[in-house]
């Protein structure tokens, strides 16, 4: 396993796994089902960032550009798993803490990615043209 497998695959998946540990058990709020729920959520949105980065490899940028144009594994139904993951995580905290004013956030976040996402689409689009059109007529946001 070389370093950069490290670093973009296990260290967040520990560190990720680990924080989320740290707070369901020690956090605020009640220990009930709404908890619980916010566990499942959190570990499927980690799940999902966790595995869309190790599908991009090194196509993951944090500025838009166009290096590749990855199709497959969790790429091949959503083109922005990251942001949908990311925001199924912040739900699951949300819940874990039982912090509804945190929903403010998303509030926030949803439409920065949007606004991202479709920067993002610019840049591929102009990189890969009919093929990156035909591949959002066949994946989700």
């Amino acid at each position: 396993m070389d370093r950069g497998a490290i670093l973009r695959l296990w260290l967040p998946l520990v560190a990720g796994l680990w924080g989320l540990g740290w707070v369901f058990q020690s956090g605020p709020g009640p220990h009930a089902l709404a908890r619980l729920i916010g566990l499942l959520l959190g570990l499927i949105g980690l799940a999902g960032v966790i595995l869309s980065r190790c599908t991009l490899g090194r196509s993951f940028s944090v500025a838009p550009k166009a290096t590749a144009l990855v199709t497959s594994g969790i790429y091949s139904r959503v083109r922005n798993p990251i942001y949908v993951s990311g925001v199924i995580f912040l739900v699951g905290l949300v819940l874990i803490l039982w912090r509804p004013d945190l929903l403010i956030v998303l509030l926030v976040l949803i439409p920065a990615q949007i606004i991202r996402a479709r920067r993002e689409a610019a840049v591929l689009e102009a990189k890969f043209g009919v093929a990156y059109r035909d591949y959002r007529k066949r994946t989700w946001f």
